[in-house]
């Protein structure tokens, strides 16, 4: 049917040179327009009206007839298909657009779903590994082989000196000087355990007389002649090497020409020279200038590569009287007891030189009557003597000792010891 002529808009009949679609489509708009204008001032119902719809489907199929006369492109708009098709609508309802939400989600996470060609797997593509990943593993690798062959080369330079026979040497050999054996073997082991140094070793053995200090000194000079060759290892008498009649100038000299030519023959074969100064209380001040510039830091390479064992009195009377005050309690046996004993020695070798600032001291304290009676032993061994231990104690109590409570210290220690057993 057609549509009267009152029902087409007046601003439509103006333009009767235009088709029926573009009319139709200026219409059409023309409803949307007013549609949405009196939506804005009235609540639109939540369901359409079937007469409405059905008066909309009319006016649908009217518009499409018309354009299948015009236009013979457009009539693959059939019944069936428009029946079947979407049509636009006003309908807002809250059923209606979670629906369509819903189905808006599930159609984007189908569409982010990547099917392979197999369409049998579905698993992401593989992470290419990074290089800066591999070349810090391989930097870790290159640093623990490092490390690992410093350690070697340390297990290497002590076997070369073989410092654990040392230390069962001068346990078996120094009687009553355990904490003093432990703490020279000590820094022997962390100076010996490379070649690079920045400054000398320098240990200080102080302590009354007869207590072992000389007997270490000769035990030392031993071992190293043994491991090394002769000629790196000098043992320095004071009262031999520059006797009270010569110039003191002229001991610099001699003793300067002895350790540089000592340390550069021993910087050629990479070995590290062992000075043993006996006696160092008797040096002049000369010498002992002499021997400070070779203990500073800032040398030369060679000169930073040596051991030197500095022997003397100097502090005995203060370990004396410590180790005198201090015998009934177990202060001596602790750590705490050996701190303050080195606190006690330092100042006063300190004001005797400032060289003694340079070195580790370690402390002689007094012989036991029980450490002389094992040094009349191992001396009659030596002697080839037969070890008669009545006799031996007999020897022992014609020395003298400080008494305190229940112990007895010796006043010259194994001093004597090599005189008596001459006599036998």
């Amino acid at each position: 049917e057609e549509v009267p002529d009152a029902v087409i808009p007046a601003a439509s009949k103006k333009i009767t040179s235009i088709s029926s679609p573009l009319r139709a489509v200026v219409r059409l708009r023309r409803r949307y327009q007013g549609l949405k204008k009196s939506r804005l001032h009235l609540e639109l119902p939540r369901e359409k009206p079937a007469e409405f719809v059905h008066t909309r489907l009319l006016q649908r199929k009217l518009s499409l007839n018309r354009t299948s006369l015009y236009s013979p492109s457009m009539s693959f708009f059939n019944q069936s298909g428009f029946e079947s098709s979407q049509y636009f609508t006003f309908d807002t309802s809250v059923e209606h657009y979670s629906v369509k939400k819903c189905r808006r989600k599930k159609s984007r996470r189908r569409s982010r779903m990547v099917l392979y060609p197999d369409k049998t797997k579905k698993y992401l593509p593989a992470e290419e590994k990074s290089k800066a990943k591999r070349c810090l593993l391989l930097l870790i690798a290159i640093i623990f082989f490092q490390i690992l062959n410093a350690i070697e080369n340390l297990d290497d330079n002590l076997q070369k000196y073989d410092l654990d026979a040392l230390e069962k040497t001068m346990h078996r050999e120094v009687f009553g000087q355990k904490a003093a054996v432990e703490g020279i073997v000590d820094l022997l082991k962390d100076y010996l355990a490379t070649h690079i140094h920045n400054k000398p070793l320098v240990i200080s053995l102080n302590g009354p007389s007869g207590v072992g200090k000389s007997h270490v000194g000769w035990v030392l000079a031993k071992h190293f002649r043994s491991v090394m060759d002769n000629d790196f290892v000098l043992q320095y008498f004071v009262m031999h090497h520059c006797p009270s009649g010569v110039a003191p100038l002229t001991c610099e000299v001699d003793l300067s020409k002895k350790i540089s030519d000592m340390v550069t023959r021993a910087e050629i074969e990479e070995k590290t020279p062992l000075f043993i100064l006996d006696e160092v209380e008797l040096m002049s001040p000369v010498l002992l200038d002499t021997l400070s510039r070779f203990f500073e830091p800032n040398q030369t390479n060679e000169f930073l590569n040596a051991i030197y064992i500095l022997i003397s009195n100097l502090g005995g009377a203060e370990i004396t009287k410590f180790v005198i005050q201090n015998a009934s309690t177990e202060l001596l046996q602790q750590q705490r007891g050996a701190e303050e004993l080195l606190s006690i020695i330092q100042p006063v070798l300190v004001s005797v030189h400032p060289l003694w600032k340079a070195a580790d001291i370690i402390p002689f304290v007094l012989l036991e009557k029980s450490h002389v009676v094992n040094c009349f032993l191992e001396q009659m061994r030596r002697e080839g003597l037969y070890p008669d231990q009545k006799h031996i104690e007999n020897l022992a109590n014609q020395l003298s000792y400080y008494t305190t409570g229940d112990k007895q210290y010796s006043r010259m220690g194994c001093k004597q010891v090599v005189a008596k057993v001459n006599l036998l």
